[in-house]
């Protein structure tokens, strides 16, 4: 019987299958040792966050601590400005502390399972948990960043939206009414009320000009970079022949003034003229003076008002959005010369931009800022704008950020 004995393996020999099987465990152990530096360095890269944020995290947390004490105060109701003024400070910094909370947090259980790595039995285990750990910290830093962003002080206002026709005709005029509806429709979709202040209706039931005030948490946040001009493709119902038209609309939205606070209207610079109001209304609107028109001498800003039946309520609406639009004037005016430095694709403040195109035929909607299209015209027009101001939002942050990595560069 003949046997095959396996080659002799001495202290001072090596066969080929032997160098094959140290050459992988030496490369099994060298991969675990690669992946576990990566992930340090990761960590120390995460680790190493700017001084002044940290230090700027930890006020906030301090402050968070202040204003408790505060709003648990028995007295604090007796200002209710300055119990306003603490509650929306609270509301403001409770986010940002709970996601640094969380981010300390994340930061010792990596530091406990970079313990467990240590004990061959549970480095496999302690791997997984120092990976997902490394991935939640990225995630946390990374809404951490949008938190600390310089935040539009124009954000938490109300906002009047003005919505006029332009080219197109009565179309144009239709076509301002459908906007119309469908900003009403988003308003409801976020329970916030919904006030005409002026209208100038067309003859076939659109509007020439309509002017609205929407009150609500965030309204300004979500709308303001609706500010532009709209265009429309379809076949209008006064084409009798099937045709498809392209009309306009712009639209402008502009962030409230604090009871005209922010706005100083001298009054010798202001030229107030009443006069009867015109269209239904029953015989007291039309007899008496009750519509207002003011006009701001400086700027040539004119507003009317004649919804109301007192000539008095007339005047405060008129007196707010004169003040809105001035304010406005002056924002779309800084949006210009940061604008002469740094081109911005969202928020550039320019009203005469097309910013973006309903096309019915092919049920298509598009923001040629962001080069977004979305084929759910139906639901766009009912007020589903959730996916376009999202997007919106999304890149104004990304351009916030990147704007920020220039200024740090530089700054290195």
């Amino acid at each position: 019987m003949s046997v095959t004995r396996s080659p002799r393996r001495s202290r001072g020999f090596t066969t080929p299958r032997d160098a094959n099987e140290n050459d992988a465990a030496y490369t099994g152990q060298q991969s675990c040792a690669v992946r576990r530096s990566v992930l340090l360095m990761r960590l120390a890269a995460l680790q190493k966050m700017k001084s002044s944020i940290s230090t700027k995290l930890t006020q906030l947390t301090l402050r968070l601590d202040e204003l408790n004490a505060l709003l648990g105060s028995q007295d604090v109701t007796s200002d209710m400005d300055n119990y306003r003024r603490l509650t929306r400070e609270h509301a403001e910094i409770t986010p940002v502390v709970e996601l640094y909370r969380a981010y300390r947090s994340a930061e010792d259980d990596f530091k406990t399972a970079q313990e467990m790595a240590e004990d061959p039995g549970s480095r496999e285990f302690a791997e997984i948990e120092m990976r997902e750990t490394r991935e939640r910290l990225e995630r946390i830093e990374s809404e951490l960043q949008k938190q600390l962003l310089p935040r539009d002080p124009n954000d938490d206002r109300n906002i009047f939206l003005e919505i006029r026709a332009g080219t197109g005709g009565e179309e144009s005029a239709l076509f301002a009414a459908d906007l119309f509806r469908m900003y009403t429709r988003f308003a409801e979709r976020n329970h916030w009320p919904v006030e005409v202040i002026s209208q100038s209706a067309s003859d076939m039931g659109g509007y020439r000009e309509i002017i609205a005030r929407i009150t609500g948490d965030g309204a300004y946040s979500r709308l303001k970079f609706e500010s532009g001009a709209h265009r429309v493709q379809r076949v209008p119902d006064t084409e009798t022949q099937g045709r498809i038209h392209t009309s306009a609309c712009t639209v402008a939205v502009l962030p409230e003034a604090d009871e005209v606070q922010d706005i100083v209207l001298n009054p010798a610079e202001l030229k107030i003229d009443t006069y009867r109001a015109s269209g239904a209304g029953g015989q007291h609107v039309n007899k008496t003076d009750s519509a207002v028109r003011i006009t701001h001498l400086p700027t040539g800003t004119v507003v009317e008002c004649q919804d109301d039946r007192s000539q008095h309520k007339n005047k405060a609406r008129a007196l707010a959005v004169l003040a809105a639009r001035i304010k406005d004037k002056q924002v779309r005016e800084q949006q210009s010369k940061m604008a002469a430095t740094r081109k911005s694709l969202v928020g550039s403040g320019d009203r005469s931009e097309r910013i973006r195109t309903y096309n019915f035929p092919q049920g298509r909607v598009t923001d040629h800022r962001i080069n977004l299209t979305l084929y759910k015209i139906a639901a766009v027009m009912d007020g589903d704008l959730y996916e376009l101001t999202d997007a919106l939002i999304a890149e104004h942050h990304a351009e916030q950020l990147a704007q920020l990595g220039e200024d740090a560069a530089a700054a290195a």
